[in-house]
């Protein structure tokens, strides 16, 4: 059973404004939500590399996402 912090009566009336939804508002809150992610994910990279460019910001969020351990040392 997956866990959640989401009592039943909140998780009912998110079903049902989500059921309300077209296929493109879901979509496109599907969207926002993942770019949100990303966000906080450029955040956090910021913070923890505070001397790193922008462009390093930018490659280092996909490679956590799909490779989250080091690369190997000499690598760029």
């Amino acid at each position: 059973m997956p866990l959640s912090d989401t009592g039943p009566a909140a998780k009912k009336l998110r079903m049902q404004i989500e059921g309300a939804m077209s296929g493109v508002n879901r979509i496109l809150q599907t969207l926002e939500a993942s770019l949100l992610a990303r966000e906080f994910a450029k955040s956090k990279i910021r913070s923890d590399h505070p001397e790193w460019t922008e462009a390093q910001v930018a490659r280092e969020v996909p490679r956590l996402q799909f490779l989250p351990s080091k690369l190997p040392a000499g690598l760029p």
